[in-house]
């Protein structure tokens, strides 16, 4: 792993800049863990022995607005209008934590060593100048062994920034790594603390978790950890309860089938993974026994995607992926039935929305997976086929190829009660397939209402 390693033109020329100028400077943190893994990478940070307002003389274009010592530099990126920002940070040392994410005072030093002993996992207190690698904790040797391991006192780094916690999990999930058992061990021992983070910051990286490779392993580290109960509540429930029972196909208890729903979820989004990691999260509140030893849950799409909407907005979710989260919740238990009615199948597309309808299959997918059954079934498969066929029809008078307007010219009319009229009898004719949605066709269908309404005397 110790070769020399190639920077891009523009990361080379921010070094060299500097040290002409007679200072340090070195690439930083996860852009180096990611060059020597042989990830691609366009977030490249820095740090130097210069002091800001230094770093600004040789960058005139540059911003400085924070206390962190950061100064940014907007970078021209190849074939594109965009601008990246390099980030250039003074060697800095911090003390005192007082809210469990940003330091209480910032100290600038003249000190590599000192800078990457307040970093968080090894594999991100790396350094590079394009010559040489500085790695003063064994991060080359944890990347080696697939490890993400907290620099020095792990309980110390989870007190300062307790959101290190969660990305402790999603680097492992990101990467396909083992946590260090110490520092798993401090994650559970400091859990509770991550409800001092804000729920965006939380939302963020449970959603990265969720965008991973790893997925499940992800969730399964944040349930091991105690981190699950305290940031999503709901859905710790779920593992303590079970469904097993007579004229019943599921095995797991609800927690166990909805963790392997998500593993073998379909979609790579992470808000439709989200959707099947929570579709039966209301089943808790509505358990029930029966005398005869059946479990029921009547009812639980509808608390479920009560809970999801909850948990939507308790972490700040978007109205867009709140609402996209809620509606896979409430729709995952639509029926395959091959007896339903075209309109029954048309109500299930409105409700859902034509865009999401592939979410949905995916949703499905997962749960019947996670349940223990085929990944399809004849009658899903057919159930595919209608939503293509009943799709062709239109919803609403507005979905038809022709409109008012021309109504108006074969008329020759204006507006008025008569457009709405003939427009109705047009969709109707549609809905009930006497006529099929086609520009033509239903033109002259309004040219023969028309001689029907006046037939010559």
């Amino acid at each position: 792993m110790m070769k020399q390693y190639r920077l891009p033109p523009s990361v080379r020329k921010t070094i060299d800049k500097m040290k002409k100028a007679g200072y340090e400077c070195y690439t930083v943190g996860g852009c180096v863990r990611d060059m020597l893994l042989g990830r691609s990478t366009r977030d490249w940070d820095f740090t130097t022995n210069a002091l800001p307002e230094m770093i600004q003389k040789h960058f005139p274009d540059s911003f400085y607005d924070n206390k962190f010592g950061t100064v940014g530099i907007p970078i021209n990126i190849a074939n594109s209008d965009k601008k990246a920002i390099y980030e250039i940070t003074t060697y800095r040392s911090e003390k005192g934590y007082s809210d469990f994410r940003h330091p209480d005072e910032i100290v600038f030093g003249d000190s590599l060593s000192e800078d990457l002993k307040r970093r968080d996992f090894t594999i991100n207190a790396l350094a590079y100048d394009g010559g040489k690698i500085i790695d003063l904790f064994d991060g080359i040797k944890d990347m080696e062994k697939k490890n993400i391991r907290a620099v020095g006192n792990a309980e110390v780094r989870f007190q300062e920034d307790a959101l290190r916690m969660m990305r402790a999990i999603r680097l492992a999930t990101e990467l396909g790594f083992a946590i260090e058992e110490k520092t798993m061990q401090a994650i559970s021992l400091k859990s509770k603390l991550i409800t001092k983070i804000s729920s965006e910051r939380v939302r963020d990286e449970l959603l990265k978790i969720l965008n991973s490779d790893f997925p499940h392993d992800g969730i399964k580290l944040l349930r091991n950890t105690g981190l699950l109960a305290e940031i999503l509540p709901e859905l710790e429930k779920c593992f303590s309860v079970e469904q097993k029972s007579p004229k019943r196909h599921h095995t797991l208890d609800v927690g166990s089938h909805l963790l392997q729903s998500l593993n073998n979820c379909p979609s790579e989004d992470p808000v439709v993974r989200l959707a099947t990691l929570l579709h039966d999260v209301g089943k808790p509140p509505t358990y029930h026994k029966t005398e005869e030893g059946v479990i029921t849950f009547y009812n639980h799409e509808i608390v479920s995607a009560s809970i999801a909407c909850n948990i939507a907005q308790r972490l700040h979710f978007s109205k867009k992926d709140s609402e996209k989260l809620v509606k896979l919740v409430r729709f995952h238990q639509f029926t395959v039935d091959e007896r339903q009615t075209d309109s029954a199948v048309r109500r299930f597309i409105r409700n859902v929305g034509p865009e999401l309808l592939p979410d949905m299959l995916a949703v499905r997918t997962g749960d019947r997976l996670g349940g223990g059954a085929r990944e399809t079934s004849w009658r899903l498969e057919l159930f595919k086929k209608r939503l293509l066929e009943v799709q062709k029809q239109p919803f609403s008078v507005a979905d038809l190829k022709a409109d008012g307007h021309d109504v108006m010219k074969i008329y020759k009319t204006g507006p008025g009660p008569i457009i709405g009229s003939v427009l109705n009898m047009l969709f109707n004719d549609v809905v009930e397939g006497k006529l099929p949605n086609e520009r033509e066709i239903l033109l002259k269908r309004i040219k023969d209402l028309k001689k029907e309404s006046n037939p010559k005397k």
